[in-house]
């Protein structure tokens, strides 16, 4: 395997690591396409392209195996292969591809290409005869962002910028000479700003590419690059102005030979033709991707990070002037420094929240860079099943935080798979029940509030609530009794416990219960939830909602028992007023009717069934909305709303999973963040009678004080 050295080509390759993952999603799509349309030459063209572009990156960065394997590759999608072959061939080459890179990285040994070398060899001699290969005489440079932009400024002089191909007589028997002859004619015509191949590799080329910045005509180009037993023929291409932006040099020259403008010896300039394929209209869709190279940097992540964790602190500060100025402003009423005071906080507070959102949105990107992966996923699964699938994506654009990005990508991926093997039919199935043959899963995501909402639905055959009670009962989660009083939204929540399928024999694919209690657990460490709807026969949803940044939020501050605890704001639905004799119990539980609907009751401080005290005080009910169920929070008093930066507690710090986090206020006091999610799973777990007698309301019971930096723990929140 190719040594992984540290010198100086070290952050070269960790940029080809990067960059390569984006071609092989490209090569993804591209396979994609030409699966379902075999005939389309524009997918074979781009798959060659980005084949290319790969092959030469990894021949610089000293990946030779990579660099050799896709040299034979773009062999066989050069000639007039069979293109039924020709997608099996490219998901095979991505996913080699990948574990190479993957064995790069880490120094591990090569994964086998014999299998890729074999579907090569099998296409290839499926090409008519005469036209298996094709690709020394059409091989596409690519030229570097330096050459492209030397054109440009060569162009801003008022030259012109020339692509020349001269083709090597088959007779000369000396091409190293030959090349230096060419480029020394070619200097006399103009400034020769790039040559391929470079020094070192002409003798086994069969032609000879060259950019020139030149003043003279393509005729004139022409006559000085014909020498005799030497160059056998010349192709003079005019590139386009600024071929550094719109339409570069790279993307007229990459079409290959189909789509290639008319060679000559002699003739009027020929303006390069670019092929128009999905990368290209993914590119029109995001005006960002226009942006010129030189204004994109590469930032470590981190650096990201370090920056939000300043901004926070800033928060911090602006919160503790604040309170300071708050302080000072009753004594000093008529004192004109107040109101200068007032206007520089004011002033400081909105450039603080302007720097707070462009700092955020460095960190946000497009779902897009999500979604793309999931058709390939869709396409390998419903193989395996026997199903027919069709992956629709939409709001792509929307924006969300990378490390939210990065770490739904597991729950939204057992999301798929389960879509696509207990969800979508088998195709008589759908048939019989007056669907097309094919199914669709389609993955959406939208803004919502303060939230980010990602859709995964799909049209197949909906979840048997019947069949999940009863596998409930089967295996020992709910007793008969219990079951029989779930709602069918209780019910299908239920789906989400640990080790619960309702399948009936494990398979490589699922039935093991591992899965969706994944998806759960991952939202509510994110803060975020998990809701499901189900249509018996039409289909399933499954909805998760995110918040926009795990850094800072809006939160409602409350009081229980005088102990000071937050919620995000976007979680409260209203705030409603009421007294002690104003709860009923029912079955145990505490609830409220409001409105005309009744309202479960989590109580946050005294057991329930405690005596009610004789004044029947005045309670705060927060009515809180935890995926399509509403429930109520009782709590002391209300203490305001405050943007909080959210610290992280780790395990030695905190031993319960009821609080998310922590922050600190203007005045010192640290504030305990609620994971409602928890509190509400919590809460729903709870029985009545079961555990001491005691009620939901012991879990954020004041314990004696505990000694100093001793952890937090549901017996002393």
């Amino acid at each position: 395997m190719t040594p992984f050295s540290d010198g100086p080509g070290r952050e070269l390759r960790e940029l080809f690591f990067e960059t390569s993952q984006e071609l092989l999603q490209l090569m993804n799509e591209q396979a994609l396409k030409l699966e379902k349309d075999p005939a389309n030459r524009e997918a074979i063209q781009e798959l060659r392209r980005l084949v290319h572009t790969l092959k030469g990156d990894a021949a610089a960065t000293g990946f030779h195996e990579l660099s050799e394997l896709s040299h034979q590759l773009e062999d066989a999608l050069a000639g007039d292969a069979v293109a039924l072959k020709l997608a099996d061939v490219a998901f095979t080459a991505a996913d080699l591809f990948a574990a190479m890179l993957e064995a790069y990285r880490s120094g591990s040994p090569l994964p086998a290409a014999a299998p890729l070398q074999e579907l090569v060899q099998e296409v290839v001699k499926a090409a008519p005869s005469g036209q298996k290969t094709r690709v020394p005489e059409a091989a596409v440079p690519l030229w570097t962002e330096y050459e492209l932009l030397s054109v440009q400024e060569a162009q801003s002089r008022g030259l012109s910028g020339c692509h020349i191909r001269a083709v090597v007589d088959p007779r000369c028997a000396m091409p190293i000479a030959g090349r230096q002859l060419l480029l020394q004619a070619l200097a006399e015509a103009g400034e020769v700003l790039a040559v391929r191949p470079e020094p070192g590799s002409a003798a086994s080329v069969k032609s000879i590419d060259v950019l020139l910045a030149s003043g003279k005509s393509s005729d004139e180009i022409a006559r000085k690059c014909r020498i005799p037993t030497v160059i056998s023929q010349v192709h003079v291409e005019t590139l386009a102005a600024n071929p550094a932006k719109s339409a570069t040099a790279n993307d007229a020259l990459t079409a290959g030979p189909e789509a290639k403008a008319p060679s000559h010896e002699q003739g009027a300039p020929v303006a390069p033709q670019k092929v128009q394929g999905s990368s290209a209209e993914s590119h029109n869709r995001n005006p960002e991707a226009h942006a010129h190279p030189e204004n994109i940097l590469r930032v470590d992540a981190e650096r990201i990070d370090n920056m939000i964790s300043l901004v926070g602190e800033l928060i911090i500060g602006k919160s503790m002037l604040q309170q300071a100025l708050n302080e000072f402003a009753p004594r000093s009423q008529k004192d004109p420094m107040r109101l200068r005071f007032g206007d520089i906080i004011a002033f400081q507070s909105r450039a603080l929240n302007d720097l707070q959102r462009a700092v955020m949105k460095v960190r946000m990107v497009p779902v897009e860079q999500l979604f793309r992966r999931f058709p390939r996923l869709a396409r390998d699964v419903a193989k395996l099943c026997g199903r027919e699938v069709e992956v629709v994506l939409q709001g792509e654009d929307t924006d969300l935080d990378k490390s939210l990005l990065d770490t739904i990508a597991e729950p939204i991926t057992h999301l798929v798979r389960n879509a696509v093997s207990h969800g979508i039919e088998p195709a008589d199935e759908r048939i019989r029940a007056g669907k097309p043959a094919q199914g669709t899963i389609c993955l959406n995501a939208y803004h919502q509030g303060n939230q980010v909402v990602v859709e995964i639905s799909d049209d197949g055959r909906g979840i048997d609530t019947r069949r999940v009670r009863s596998c409930a009962i089967e295996r020992g989660v709910l007793s008969p009794e219990a079951a029989a009083h779930l709602s069918e939204s209780e019910v299908l929540e239920l789906i989400f416990r640990p080790g619960f399928s309702t399948a009936e024999q494990i398979t490589e694919i699922s039935g093991r219960g591992v899965g969706l209690d994944v998806v759960e657990s991952v939202l509510n460490r994110l803060k975020g939830a998990v809701e499901v709807e189900s249509d018996p026969g039409k289909g399933t949803r499954f909805r998760l909602r995110l918040p926009l940044t795990l850094a800072i939020i809006q939160a409602l501050l409350f009081r229980v028992q005088r102990q000071l605890y937050a919620i995000p704001l976007n979680a409260v639905a209203e705030i409603s007023r009421g007294r002690e004799s104003d709860l009923h119990l029912v079955e145990g539980r505490e609830v409220l009717q409001l409105r005309g609907q009744v309202l479960p009751i989590i109580r946050l401080g005294r057991p329930v069934g405690e005596p009610v005290p004789q004044n029947d005080p005045k309670i705060f009910v927060l009515v809180v909305a935890v995926g399509e169920r509403r429930f109520g929070l009782l709590v002391d008093e209300l203490a305001g709303e405050e943007e909080l930066v959210i610290k992280p507690l780790d395990d030695q710090t905190v031993e319960t999973n009821l609080v998310s986090g922590a922050s600190i206020l203007g005045d010192g006091r640290v504030v305990l963040i609620l994971n409602l999610s928890a509190v509400v799973e919590r809460f729903s777990k709870w029985r009545p009678g079961v555990g001491a007698g005691h009620g939901f309301g012991l879990l954020l019971s004041p314990a004696p004080p505990s000694p100093q930096n001793a952890p937090v723990t549901e017996a002393n929140l």
